[in-house]
């Protein structure tokens, strides 16, 4: 379990900013008959304008598996992981989640603004990483589509508010778990939050539901760590499944998911939230 320093805590939120702006511009593109590669080729240049590195390209998914874009853009059933390229055409009625993340400055001894910052001995790059993603409505959708989206987006909420030093992992699953549970969704147990900030996924594993006080997975929550939230809520059984590639997971039912992420540090006075559309 990594601590971060101050200055360092201070890039990373540098680098959220950064990509907040970013993940808003991809968002305002969003409309029926727009493909996800038009959104992919958009971020991948403001990455590079903004001086940093897509996180996920070319991201190790284990064997010889790599992802091979920077945004996953996952639409309706696609939990997670759904690639932006072969290119899927946006239709009304759609919910699509866009997860980015981004290392910054993607140089050794970069400046920004000119300060000199830190250099992330972890990272060729040496840049640090930010994590964050939305799911949006393309066109007019469901009231059932808008009601998991609300949901999901109060679970991230609900967890953030519980990211406070001297707490544990297991109240931000609990909080998560109460509101999903409560709205009759399930909570994906597979897939997890984690820490970020020196790697694009590092410790901790952040779970979005409740693991028990006594489990040996639920760690203290200390100032100076720097975590991402992202509750995955889906409309039918919290079970997943590949999708029909290598990367896509779909909800086993095939029904809705959404998905919503923030990264934020822990700090005396409570979480700071690090990226906020």
């Amino acid at each position: 379990m990594l601590i971060k320093k101050a200055e360092e805590i201070e890039i990373i939120s540098q680098g959220g900013i950064i990509l907040t702006t970013i993940l808003n511009k991809v968002l305002q593109q969003i409309k029926p008959g727009v493909s996800t590669e038009d959104l992919e080729d958009l971020a991948v240049v403001e990455i590079a304008k903004a001086g940093g590195r897509p996180a996920f390209k070319d991201y190790p998914m284990g064997g010889d598996l790599f992802f091979p874009t920077a945004l996953c853009t996952s639409i309706n059933e696609e939990v997670v992981h759904g690639t932006a390229i072969p290119a899927k055409i946006l239709q009304s009625g759609d919910i699509i989640s866009v997860d980015i993340g981004m290392e910054w400055p993607y140089k050794k001894g970069s400046s920004w603004q000119g300060k000199t910052w830190p250099i992330n001995k972890y990272s060729e790059g040496g840049g640090f990483y930010t994590d964050m993603a939305r799911t949006v409505a393309v066109g007019k959708v469901s009231s059932k589509a808008h009601k998991l989206m609300k949901v999901t987006n109060k679970c991230l909420e609900a967890g953030i508010s519980q990211a406070r030093a001297g707490n544990t992992l297991n109240d931000i699953g609990k909080a998560i778990e109460t509101i999903a549970l409560k709205a009759g969704y399930g909570v994906v147990r597979d897939m997890v939050g984690h820490g970020v900030g020196y790697r694009a996924h590092e410790q901790p594993d952040v779970y979005h539901y409740s693991i028990g006080e006594n489990s040996y997975l639920n760690k203290e929550l200390k100032e100076g760590m720097v975590i991402a939230i992202e509750p995955m809520i889906t409309e039918g059984t919290w079970k997943i499944k590949e999708g029909n590639n290598d990367f896509s997971i779909i909800t086993a039912d095939k029904k809705l998911s959404a998905h919503f992420e923030n990264t934020l540090t822990i700090t005396k006075n409570g979480p700071r939230i690090l990226t906020r559309v």
